[in-house]
């Protein structure tokens, strides 16, 4: 664990002390070695925990997320390069060091064994991203969005912290392998249900339930391109991660519990695609596009069943890689066009055909067309939740025909139809944002040769 966090918090003095000239080098070579050097915890092991020290230890289902936060960063890095071309040195010392720090956080987060320490470093990623938010926004509306994602957060958490500590006077220990084996029943009792309401909801706040997710949408459109790639791949992961932890750790749920978090979910992954077929914005379209996405992972970590808990892990990870590839795209459009209305950016295709290309390619990444993980993901999923009720196939089956739909609607209208009067000149798409497509790119093709790497088989 230490030789990733390590060098992760030694990038802090790498940016604050290299010369101009260097500084994106740096970071960047820098931030690539750890991601490099943290893919061995990707090894399959048949022990449960990896690399257990006294605080932190990594299985199945955590090892994916590791290496895809870590994978991120030096991305966030190369996509934030163009934006920050005018400002002062100090400011982008200031971005760059405020994106690094959020990085040992996630990692704690994800590799934690110990319930307070994952509380602590999941509410300790809401300030750093708030910072992005509400200083390196693009318009004043950002102090808003800044202010829905802080409340939304705080309100459904605080319930969670209370519980944390009642259960630690219940049980004496909040140490994840302990309470696996002692497994602290609850029963359908009015304490149990609201003490197991109150884990499960900041979760669900974060990943975002739908009903829940008003947040999500305001902060994506005002967040800079690196906050958004880092909400939309790390941070929904986060309550993704936590509802998976959380409901291994409880035990069968109550059914009053996850009856009415199963059909929310399914009933928002419908709605939320429809709202995208109407979206004007296109950040705001991929925004809700990630919340019908984590609507899957919710549904079926609710079932808790081992096809159940694969297909949300595999749908994790390539919806980080996917969503994360569509910012960019819609990123490389504002900054040539500065504006994210659809109907201002149309045609882009003669223009840009390279990045028609991965238009292209990430937009049948989303529709979850073969041979992506997204497939394979979201086909266990639908088998799970099928053998579960054979009812939910209705849902499941009308989402996926509206994601299609949403998703050829993004590609059309911005890569065809007729260019805009006023786009005369145009710059060129350059090597860094083809860089930045072929990292997100590659893992997801590479990936479904070996899926059982982040399928989190061995539970």
């Amino acid at each position: 664990m230490l030789k990733i966090i390590l060098p992760t918090i030694m990038l802090l003095p790498t940016t604050l002390l290299s010369p101009q000239k260097f500084l994106w080098t740096n970071t960047t070579t820098h931030s690539l070695l750890i991601a490099t050097l943290s893919l061995q915890w990707l090894l399959p092991t048949y022990y449960p925990y990896k690399n257990l020290t006294q605080w932190t230890g990594i299985d199945q289902i955590s090892s994916p997320l590791l290496v895809l936060s870590c994978w991120l960063l030096p991305l966030m890095i190369m996509a934030s390069q163009n934006h920050l071309q005018h400002e002062p040195l100090t400011r982008k010392r200031i971005f760059i060091t405020t994106l690094i720090m959020i990085q040992p956080f996630i990692i704690l987060a994800f590799s934690t064994t110990e319930l307070m320490l994952f509380y602590i470093s999941f509410e300790a990623t809401l300030i750093p991203t708030l910072i992005l938010i509400t200083r390196w926004g693009n318009q004043p509306e950002r102090l808003s969005a800044g202010i829905y994602l802080l409340f939304y957060t705080l309100i459904s958490s605080l319930p969670l912290l209370v519980t944390i500590l009642h259960l630690h006077t219940q049980t004496g220990t909040l140490h994840l392998t302990m309470l696996e084996l002692t497994h602290p029943t609850f029963t359908n009792s009015w304490t149990n249900l609201l003490s197991g309401l109150a884990l499960l909801m900041a979760f669900m706040v974060k990943a975002p339930l739908y009903g829940l997710h008003l947040w999500l949408p305001k902060a994506h459109v005002e967040a800079p391109i690196a906050g958004s790639m880092l909400l939309a791949a790390l941070l929904l992961k986060l309550g993704g991660y936590g509802i998976m932890r959380i409901t291994l750790l409880l035990g069968p749920l109550s059914s009053p519990l996850h009856y009415p978090f199963l059909t929310l979910a399914l009933w928002g992954a419908l709605m939320t695609s429809s709202i995208c077929l109407r979206q004007t914005d296109l950040k705001s379209l991929i925004a809700y596009s990630s919340v019908s996405h984590m609507g899957l992972v919710i549904a079926s970590s609710m079932i808790q069943t081992h096809w159940a808990f694969s297909g949300a892990m595999i749908l994790m990870i390539s919806h980080g890689l996917t969503s994360s590839m569509l910012f960019c795209l819609a990123n490389t459009n504002y900054e040539r066009t500065h504006s994210r209305i659809l109907l201002l950016t149309r045609g882009l295709q003669p223009l840009l055909p390279l990045m028609a290309t991965w238009w292209l390619l990430a937009n049948l990444a989303n529709m979850a067309l073969p041979p992506t993980t997204n497939l394979m993901a979201e086909l266990t999923i639908m088998i799970a939740l099928f053998n579960w009720s054979s009812f939910t196939i209705i849902l499941t089956g009308i989402a996926t025909l509206l994601t299609a739909s949403y998703t050829l609607f993004m590609l059309l209208a911005t890569q065809r139809g007729t260019l805009p009067t006023y786009i005369t000149s145009i710059q060129n798409s350059t090597t860094r944002e083809h860089i930045l497509m072929t990292l997100h790119i590659i893992p997801m093709l590479l990936l479904i040769l070996k899926p059982e790497l982040i399928s989190g088989a061995p539970l």
